[in-house]
């Protein structure tokens, strides 16, 4: 089975756009820990990002990502952490494999997009990495392109449940 195929087809290109954004490049610039893949596809102006802690009440969650510089420094110390982690199979596959985002809502120059992690990825020690979360996105459309405008990341999956 192909993970890595975008599941919106190119005539719908506003998800077809966005599911390569959040998904396709995302994937691959994370498994290189290549920040430069990613760095313009965000609105860097205005950006922030809330951090849920894996936790279902939203009072607990906190505006952990004020600037996208502190973003990109926590995604490059995860990826990094990820890189130095031997795992059974493929990465790459893998995380096609238990990621999910189908759900997007798309309003004109305005898109919320529903990422879910829902999955294990099996290491070379023996055990998994449980993956369980999702992410809502708020992207913008700048100059043509679609930007992340910032995000509620690291919810449990499902929420509340």
């Amino acid at each position: 089975m192909t993970y890595d195929k975008n599941p919106f087809p190119a005539g719908d290109a506003d998800r077809h756009a966005l599911w390569e954004m959040l998904v396709q490049r995302d994937i691959d610039a994370f498994i290189g820990q290549d920040w430069s893949m990613v760095e313009d596809d965000f609105v860097a102006s205005s950006f922030f990002g809330m951090h849920a802690h894996f936790l279902s009440n939203a009072d607990a969650w906190r505006l952990q990502f004020p600037r996208l510089e502190v973003y990109r420094d926590e995604w490059l110390r995860q990826a990094k952490e990820t890189a130095a982690t031997k795992f059974a199979e493929p990465l790459r596959e893998a995380l096609f494999r238990v990621t999910n985002m189908r759900d997007i809502d798309v309003d004109g120059d305005r898109a919320v997009l529903h990422k879910k992690f829902d999955g294990s990825v099996a290491k070379a020690d023996g055990s998994v990495d449980r993956l369980k979360w999702q992410t809502l996105y708020f992207c913008t459309k700048v100059a043509g392109s679609w930007k992340i405008a910032g995000f509620v990341g690291y919810m449990p999956y499902p929420l509340g449940g």
